[in-house]
């Protein structure tokens, strides 16, 4: 499979399932939501149909047998194949070995910063901050729980890297939304002037015509 086709989590973690075993779309899927793998890869069964038929297509998996059970339609159990098997090392040694340029809601959001008034976003971020903080304390009791009930770090290494994400974005966004608050950010002038009473701001195109303190964010 070209590196342009390793773009979709959820073909890799059907092919994990099916290293496992043989099964059909609709276990694969029951079995990475008892593991709690939809918290890492979106999982949604429309798309999973779709995945599955495009491994199918590039000879990574293959029918093995169509099974019904009662009333239940009938279903196709997919087996995975030599070349599936190399597919599933080579992504995921590139994965891990390789950082991989994500492009995130927040990211870009705070490429347009200066669209809302520097006091909107100062409370936005604030608003953000709380968020964070529940989550960062609801991951903190499911470690609790899971070393309590003898859970192997393994099992929820990628809860535990989630969390000490979301950790430091909840020291960025707090310093971040206390500088635009006191104006110590770097191009504040600028971006008030821009949503004053007339609107037009300086003379200039962006902060960086503040001066040596004009680095803040632009209007890229």
């Amino acid at each position: 499979m070209p590196a342009r086709s390793r773009s979709n989590p959820l073909a890799l973690a059907v092919l994990v399932c099916l290293a496992e075993r043989p099964m059909h779309p609709y276990e694969a899927a029951t079995t990475l939501r008892q593991r709690q793998k939809h918290e890492s890869v979106r999982l949604n069964y429309g798309s999973l149909y779709a995945v599955v038929a495009s491994l199918e297509k590039r000879k990574f998996i293959v029918p093995q047998e169509t099974e019904r059970k009662g009333r239940l339609p009938e279903r196709t159990v997919y087996r995975l194949t030599d070349a599936g098997r190399i597919e599933l090392h080579d992504w995921l040694t590139e994965l891990l070995s390789t950082p991989v340029r994500d492009y995130t809601s927040f990211e870009a959001a705070l490429s347009f910063l200066p669209t809302l008034p520097p006091e909107d976003v100062a409370s936005l971020l604030r608003e953000r901050a709380e968020h964070l903080e529940r989550e960062i304390v609801q991951a903190h009791a499911s470690r609790e729980l899971a070393e309590k009930q003898h859970v192997p770090r393994l099992a929820w290494v990628e809860e535990e890297y989630r969390t000490i994400l979301r950790e430091a974005e909840l020291g960025y966004v707090r310093a971040l939304a206390s500088q635009i608050a006191d104006g110590t950010l770097g191009g504040d002038d600028w971006w008030k002037a821009i949503h004053g009473p007339e609107g037009d701001g300086p003379e200039g195109d962006g902060p960086e015509d503040d001066g040596p303190e004009g680095d803040g964010p632009g209007t890229t």
